[in-house]
C-alpha cells in the first residue's frame, strides 16, 4: 500500500489529503516544468548511473552501519546500530539529495542556485554541489542560525556560496524559506534546492528520492549482517529528510517498527518552547502544501522552539503527515535535555560526536533500549555530526 501512495504521490503531489500544490500561477508553470524534468529523469538510465557514481566516488557512500556494542552492554535490553550517515562527505545526509537536485538542475540548463538552510548542514552540501558543478550559489539562514551555526556559515563562505542572512520573524528555518521561496519566484533564472521533504510538488518526492538510498543501504546491509530486519527504525523528525529517506525502504515490512522523533524543546506545555508539530499540530496549508502544522490561537504558523537548529520548523513533510494518520509509523518527542544526554553518551561511551537533530533520535531509542529482548534490535539513523553544534551545547555536556 505504502508503495503505491508514493508513486501516486508522484503524479497528483498528495499523500492521502497532505501534500500538493498551493502557490501562484506564475510559480505553478515553474514547478510544472521542475515535475517533468525530474520524472525524466528518473526514467533515464544515464542520470541514474551518474547519481549513484557521484555518491560513490564524491559522496563515500555507501555510509557505515555500526553496532554500539558499549551502549547496548550498559542499558541492557536490545542491540543500538546507527546508519552513519555523519560520515558522508559534508558530515551529514544532506548531500545525496543535492547531488541529485544539482544534476536535475544542470539537466534543465541552471546556472544559479538558491537554497534555505536551518542547521546549516543542507546550505554546506548546497555550497559543495554548486562548487563541483561550476554553478553560482546563495544560501538563505535565518540570523539566530547563523550565529549558532557559524563553522557552517564559514564552510559554505569558503567554498564560494554568498549567505544571505534573514531577519524577520524568529530569524531561523521557517523565514529562510520564505524567503527562498520568494527569490525562486521573482528570478525564474534560478533553480530553488530545497532541502528538506517539505514544500509544494513535486519537491517532496524529489527529496524523499534523493535520500531513499539511506534506507535501501540500510535494509541491504541489516539483512546482510544480522539475517532479518530490524525491529524499530529510528529518525529525528524536523521536516523529515533523513527520516523519510530512512522509512521509505521499509514501508511495507510490517514486522519494522517506524518511529520519528521530535523536538519537545524545553517542554510542550505552551507554545514556542518545542516544534513537536505532528504532536501538537493541526492540517493547514502552509508555505505551499498542505501538512501538519503548529499555530497559534490567530490559526497562524506558530513561533517554534528547539536547541537544534534543524529542528525548530512549524511544519511538516505532508508523507509524514500521512504515514501518522494512516498508522504506518508513531511520532514521539524528545526533550533539549535528553537530547543532549544522548549527545554525551554517544561521545563518550562510543566516541561518536552526533548532531544534536540525531541525538533527538538517538535519545528515544535509549529510552526504550532496556525494555527489549536481547535479541531485538533499533536501528537510529545519525543523520549527521555533531561538530557544528559545539556553539550550542553547555559545558556540562562537553566536559
Amino acid at each position: 500500500m505504502a508503495n503505491d501512495v508514493e508513486r501516486k504521490a508522484m503524479v497528483t503531489g498528495f499523500f492521502g489529503e497532505y501534500g500538493g500544490q498551493f502557490i501562484p500561477e506564475p510559480l505553478k508553470a515553474r514547478l510544472d516544468e521542475l515535475d517533468e524534468a525530474f520524472r525524466d529523469a528518473m526514467a533515464d538510465t544515464a542520470f541514474q548511473e551518474e547519481y549513484l557514481t557521484l555518491l560513490r566516488d564524491y559522496v563515500g557512500r555507501p555510509s557505515a552501519l555500526t553496532e554500539c556494542r558499549n551502549v547496548s552492554e550498559d542499558l541492557g535490553g536490545g542491540r543500538l546500530f546507527l546508519k552513519r550517515e555523519d560520515l558522508n562527505h559534508g558530515g551529514a545526509h544532506k548531500i545525496n539529495n543535492c547531488i541529485g537536485q544539482i544534476l536535475l538542475a544542470r539537466r534543465m540548463g541552471a546556472k544559479r542556485i538558491i537554497a534555505e538552510t536551518g542547521a546549516g548542514m543542507h546550505g554546506t552540501a548546497s555550497a559543495m554541489a554548486a562548487a563541483l558543478f561550476g554553478m553560482e550559489c546563495t544560501v538563505y539562514m535565518g540570523a539566530l542560525d547563523m550565529e549558532r551555526q557559524r563553522p557552517n556559515v564559514e564552510r559554505m563562505r569558503a567554498m564560494g556560496t554568498r549567505v544571505v542572512a534573514v531577519t524577520e520573524g524568529q530569524q531561523t528555518l521557517r523565514e529562510a524559506v520564505d524567503r527562498a521561496l520568494s527569490v525562486y519566484v521573482e528570478e525564474p533564472d534560478t533553480f530553488y534546492l530545497l532541502g528538506s521533504a517539505v514544500g509544494p510538488h513535486p519537491y517532496p518526492s524529489i527529496v524523499r528520492e534523493f535520500q531513499s538510498v539511506i534506507g535501501r543501504e540500510a535494509r541491504e546491509q541489516f539483512l546482510k549482517r544480522e539475517g532479518r530486519l530490524p525491529d524499530y527504525a529510528v529518525a529525528c523528525v524536523g521536516g523529515g529528510s533523513n527520516a523519510i529517506g530512512l522509512f521509505s525502504a521499509f514501508l511495507d515490512d510490517a514486522e519494522v517498527r517506524l518511529v520519528g522523533v521530535e523536538p519537545a524543546g524545553r517542554g510542550t506545555d505552551r507554545l514556542g518552547d518545542h516544534a513537536a508539530t505532528l504532536a501538537f499540530g493541526t492540517p493547514k496549508v502552509f508555505q505551499g502544501f498542505r501538512s501538519y502544522v503548529l499555530t497559534d490561537a490567530a490559526g497562524e504558523a506558530a513561533p517554534v522552539y528547539s536547541i537544534s537548529a534543524g529542528l525548530d520548523y512549524p511544519g511538516v513533510g505532508p508523507e509524514h503527515a500521512w504515514l501518522k494518520d494512516v498508522g504506518r509509523a508513531r511520532y514521539e518527542r524528545v526533550t533539549d535535555e535528553e537530547a543532549l544526554a544522548a549527545f554525551r553518551t554517544l561521545c563518550r561511551r562510543e566516541g561518536i560526536l552526533p548532531a544534536l537533530e540525531s541525538s533527538h533520535a538517538l535519545a528515544w531509542a535509549l529510552r526504550l533500549l532496556p525494555s527489549l529482548d536481547k535479541g531485538e534490535t533499533i536501528l537510529v539513523n545519525l543523520s549527521g555530526r555533531g561538530d557544528k553544534d559545539f556553539h550550542s551545547i553547555p559545558e556540562a555536556y562537553r566536559s
